[in-house]
């Protein structure tokens, strides 16, 4: 049986907050900083879990934590961040329950790495495979784009995320992740302009001056000195533990890996730099003839250089940093701006383009990472947001006012979610719901975003109204119609009683937030709620050539000039945080608790001072009271009977009744007040912590006495098995002696046997060869005396026979030469007279039969080709030497052209124009040339099984060949028939024939393959023909070379024209349903060995990774 530990077992103070006893402040601090002195940084409210930063790398976050904490009750093991990922994802797989995991806390509290290790828990948890695997790398791999562009150094946090992030996972049927949508919240733009003394601008801007190469940097006009530009603050530029120029590696690698294309990164740099260029126009006033100073730009060459990295006339630009254009109805106004004016049109720019291009850059991660399914998806939802923010005196503005209206709004939902679990879970356990009273932070919600009198509401009521509109206005008005509301305070309201508060400055007003009051001071906040782009401004942008301008400044279309005023930066973070707790509301919830345990951000370091100071904005009392208000401990029988069963004698070890029974007899015999417990329907509900402490004690002590007598047993059985091997053991030694000598005393008789009868048949043996030896050498001596006999008779005929011949011959030579005597007398008289000429013709009949002879065997090959021949042996032959060989050259030529056939000879006319069309183009092509174009490879017309397929081609079939139809929605291959005619080719089903497309070869307009040696190739086909209403076909082919060539020939003809395009190119388009989708050829090592794998990196290109050439 698997023994499984608990929550309660060796437990570091109290693991559960809401067994805590006595339960206040000081005890609930003590208890987290015992637990932290201890590396237990998580600790439990119920299901909330508060994290503490431990500001250094700890071992529980390995592989094999994720696997003990995978599929094990909530309260099985030790709290973990693990435990509340595992509880959600399994109640998102098996329940069929949306979740939502909401992590909030103070800058650097671990928000953002909490949500990381959420992420990355999840996708270790879940399914494997190859899409699965790609998708788990896309959303993981966003957060350092997110990151680079929306984090920045502060006073609290080396990487403090400047937004509010909502991440929604989505999930198949199987608990497999689909993709993700992420929502972003009030990005803090101001910092792009203005930074607080001892903080960076954001990651971004440091990465590229430090990471990007000198040619990278030369073409977007950067120079790698900090100090060179005013937007980037230089006490902290650098920071010790970050790494920028590796950082901005990542990022670059990040974005690769989600989907962003080499043009779009480049963009966004391009814009990046921009804003770092922006910072550094100044202006000059110049007076005008009316009196009134008009601004000027100082130095116009960082504002070159910024109109040419945006693709903008410095003119039009120059001029939008000097006029401002007001349109009302049908009339245009333009005025002049001061220098202040210029300086905030600069800023409010800077902040703008980097703010949208931030909005972009969520939006492009969220076309690569969304579910491509149309089905329904579960959802995990998570939330990284700004937690509870109150700085130094008066240094509270709009910024703080916002993150904590946010923050108001969540603990509400907090609270409602929380109350309406512990209901739920009594109403369904049968356990009597009694009313708990808390303190509901509504009114405090509804004095800020009330459609009448919230704050939210008047401020833009102001920022609308005419004339002249102030911080101090708005002040006034808050004033007037909140100064009765019991948590509203200034010290110029209504109210009398802060007339004298010398805490309440004047141009401040207080909220008493639940986690304590606020002092917010006004100034800026008219400014801030407004977000004012002059038009001109938008117009400017809109005119640029960049990529990105035209979508990031919509509203400076000239075409669709819209006079109403825009919403305000309020009134859209009120709509947005609207939304969220709606889409919360929906969903499970999940919560986690950040706290940091100093300001210093070191080790070991616990500040209790601050810590209180987070738990109570936290509202983690008020948790642990709403969670103890009824029952303290909730557990289900089947588990406390298990753990506690040792307690009472009936239930020990085996209990075999009903697990509820065995509870019930447990409880009696442990005598525990029946006022201290409730019957739930599946759970054992204890209200009061010191009953359960006092079960657990009761629980060790009886665990010691179980381990003593299991000792007992076991050293007992371990005697008695030892002495049972022991005998065992002797009964088998002296089995095996036994046998042994039984065995010896065998062996001997046995070779003495042996010896006995290999002497007896030797004997025999010997006996027997010496009687065949003996009748042996009485045959030779016969045989011996006989061949001698025989020898000497032939010889002496031999004698006779050779005196008989040499007679014959001597007389015929006698004879011989006496007629050449007689001749030689008869003619010696004529042969003197012409004896010169025929010598000499004699001669030269004997040269020329010699050189004809010699020709026979020096004869050249019969390749045509060949251009030897042998030399000439003397001068006079040199004419008839010539001839020869052009006769010899024409007959070889003869000869070679009577083998071919007609089809052999089109077969070398195809050879010869795949020669002219890949040659020295394409790396395929020489492995292709010692092999022959046999055309149809699937004997079609033989095949039974292609029969139907061959009679719905009325053509001829010219080449039958199996291709593989890539798919764009992963990039695999799908077999398919590829048969070409003089007229068309089809597309066919490899296992039933059917026919699925079949296109005239005049609708193929051109061919791409790339340069390596792959099968891939695309038919591009005629736009707005019939035939690529479904686009262009991507095939690969392990006979590209002949199949190309064919359609090439084929095509040409068909089509009546010069030819088919053939473009060979390591990058090219293809059209799918209109839609244009990128087809880009690397060097790489494929999983599947040496062929060519073809993979989706995004919606818009596909990546083929080739083998590198040997």
């Amino acid at each position: 049986m698997e023994v499984k530990t608990s929550l309660l077992d060796n437990m570091i103070g109290v693991g559960d907050m809401v067994l805590l006893e006595p339960l206040n402040e000081n005890s609930f601090i003590e208890n987290l900083r015992k637990r932290f002195d201890h590396n237990e940084i998580y600790t439990y409210i119920g299901s909330v879990v508060i994290s503490m930063n431990p500001y250094r790398s700890l071992p529980i976050f390995t592989p094999e934590k994720v696997e003990e904490y995978r599929n094990r009750n909530f309260y099985e093991l030790s709290p973990h961040i693990y435990a509340l990922a595992d509880e959600a994802y399994r109640s998102l797989r098996d329940q069929d329950k949306d979740q939502c995991i909401l992590i909030t806390g103070e800058s650097g509290a671990g928000k953002t790495e909490a949500s990381k290790l959420v992420m990355s828990y999840v996708a270790a948890v879940c399914g494997k495979g190859q899409e699965v695997n790609k998708v788990k790398e896309q959303l993981l791999q966003s957060n350092p784009v997110l990151e680079a562009f929306g984090n920045a150094k502060t006073v609290r946090n080396d990487n403090s995320s400047r937004f509010g992030k909502y991440m929604d996972i989505e999930f198949d049927f199987k608990g497999d992740p689909l993709g993700g949508v992420i929502s972003n919240y009030l990005l803090e733009k101001s910092r792009v302009c203005k930074q607080p003394r001892g903080e960076r601008n954001f990651h971004i801007f440091y990465q590229l001056l430090s990471g990007a190469s000198d040619d990278t940097l030369a073409k977007l006009k950067l120079n790698r000195d900090f100090s060179k530009y005013n937007y980037l603050s230089l006490d902290s530029a650098t920071v010790n533990g970050l790494d920028d120029a590796a950082s901005f590696r990542t990022v670059r690698n990040a974005m690769q890996i989600v989907g962003f294309m080499e043009d779009e990164v480049e963009s966004v740099l391009e814009l990046v730099a921009a804003v770092l260029k922006l910072g550094n126009i100044e202006f000059k006033p110049e007076s005008r003839v009316n009196g009134f100073d008009e601004s000027r730009v100082k130095d116009k060459n960082d504002l070159k250089e910024m109109c040419e990295l945006l693709g903008i006339e410095q003119s039009v630009l120059e001029r939008a940093f000097s006029y401002r254009t007001v349109e009302a109805k049908m009339e245009k106004v333009s005025t002049t701006l001061n220098v202040a004016q210029a300086y905030y049109a600069r800023d409010a720019l800077a902040k703008n383009l980097y703010s949208r291009l931030f909005s972009w850059l969520v939006t492009r991660i969220n076309e690569s990472i969304k579910a491509q399914a149309k089905t329904r998806h579960k959802v995990m939802g998570v939330l990284d947001i700004y937690g509870f923010e109150i700085f130094e005196v008066r240094d509270n503005s709009f910024e703080q006012f916002i993150i904590n209206y946010c923050n108001e709004k969540l603990q509400q939902i907090f609270i409602e979610l929380t109350l309406r679990e512990e209901q739920e879970e009594y109403i369904r356990e049968g356990i009597e719901w009694t009313n708990i009273e808390y303190f509901n932070n509504a009114i405090i919600c509804d004095l800020i975003e009330n459609n009448q009198n919230g704050i939210l509401a008047m401020l833009d009521e102001e920022c609308l109204r005419p004339g002249t509109v102030t911080d101090e206005t708005f002040l006034d008005k808050l004033n007037t119609i909140c100064a009765e509301h019991q948590h509203f305070e200034s010290r110029l309201s209504k109210n009398s009683k802060f007339l004298t508060d010398h805490s309440l400055p004047h141009s401040c007003f207080r909220i008493q937030h639940y986690a304590g009051k606020v002092l917010y001071r006004v100034e800026g906040f008219v400014d801030k709620n407004n977000d004012l782009l002059y038009r001109d401004m938008s117009q400017a942008m809109y005119k640029a050539t960049h990529s990105l301008m035209k979508q990031l400044f919509p509203e400076g279309n000239p075409a669709k000039v819209n006079l109403k005023r825009p919403p305000t930066a309020g009134f859209q973070f009120k709509a947005s945080v609207g939304g969220l707790m709606r889409n919360l509301q929906t969903k499970n919830p999940n919560y986690i608790r950040c706290i940091k345990p100093n300001d210093k951000k070191a080790a070991h370091i616990f500040t209790d001072s601050l810590v209180c100071h987070q738990v109570r904005y936290l509202g983690l009392m008020e948790n642990v009271r709403v969670r103890r208000a009824g029952y303290a401990f909730r557990q289900s029988y089947e588990s406390s009977l298990e753990r506690y069963k040792m307690l009472c004698k009936q239930t020990w070890p085996h209990w075999r009744g009903a697990a509820r029974d065995g509870v019930e007899v447990l409880l009696t015999d442990c005598s525990v007040p029946a006022e201290e417990f409730a019957y739930g329907r599946s759970k054992i509900f204890i209200r009061n912590p010191r009953t359960l402490f006092t079960l657990e004690e009761r629980r060790r002590a009886c665990l010691e006495n179980l381990a003593t007598l299991i000792q007992k047993i076991y050293r007992g059985w371990k005697c008695r098995t030892q002495f049972l091997l022991l005998k065992k053991s002797q009964v088998v030694v002296s089995a095996w002696y036994r046998r042994y000598a039984q065995q010896k005393k065998y062996q001997k008789i046995k070779s003495s046997t042996l010896v006995v009868q290999s002497f007896i048949r030797g004997w025999k043996a010997r006996k027997i060869l010496r009687q065949l030896k003996y009748e042996k050498r009485c045959k030779e001596a016969v045989t011996t005396i006989a061949a001698y006999w025989h020898g000497t008779q032939a010889r002496r005929e031999l004698r006779r026979l050779k005196e008989v011949a040499r007679r014959k011959h001597a007389v015929a030579v006698i004879w011989a030469y006496w007629q050449g005597l007689q001749v030689r007398r008869e003619y010696r008289k004529f042969f003197r007279a012409n004896a010169g000429r025929k010598i000499y013709n004699f001669t030269i009949q004997r040269i020329m039969h010699k050189y004809f002879l010699g020709l026979k065997t020096t004869m050249p090959s019969m390749s045509p080709i060949d251009n030897t021949w042998p030399a000439r042996p003397f001068n006079f032959l040199a004419g008839t030497h010539s001839e020869l060989k052009r006769i010899f050259h024409f007959w070889r030529c003869k000869k070679y052209q009577g083998q071919f056939t007609e089809e052999k000879k089109a077969v070398y006319e195809e050879k010869l124009e795949a020669s002219e069309i890949f040659k020295d183009k394409k790396a395929l092509y020489p492995s292709s040339v010692s092999q022959p174009f046999k055309g149809d490879y699937l004997e079609i017309q033989k095949n039974p099984k292609y029969q139907k397929l061959n009679s719905a081609v009325e053509d001829k079939v010219l080449l039958a060949d199996v291709v593989n139809k890539i798919n764009r929605a992963n990039g695999k291959g799908a077999p398919r028939l590829f048969l070409l005619t003089k007229n068309n080719f089809v597309l066919a089903d490899q296992k039933t024939g059917q026919v699925k497309a079949s296109v005239p070869l005049p609708d193929l307009t051109s061919v791409s393959v790339s340069t390596q040696s792959d099968g891939f190739f695309a038919l591009k086909l005629k736009e707005g023909s019939a035939s690529a209403a479904k686009g262009d076909f991507l095939l690969s082919s392990e006979h590209l070379i002949e199949l190309i060539t064919k359609l090439h020939r084929t095509g040409t003809a068909a089509a009546q024209r010069d030819q088919i395009n053939i473009d060979i190119s390591d990058e090219f388009l293809v059209h799918f349903n209109q839609d244009k989708v990128c087809v880009k050829f690397i060097q790489g090592s494929p999983k599947n060995g040496t062929n060519a794998a073809c993979k989706r990196r995004n919606n818009r290109l596909l990546e083929v990774s080739v083998p590198s050439s040997p």
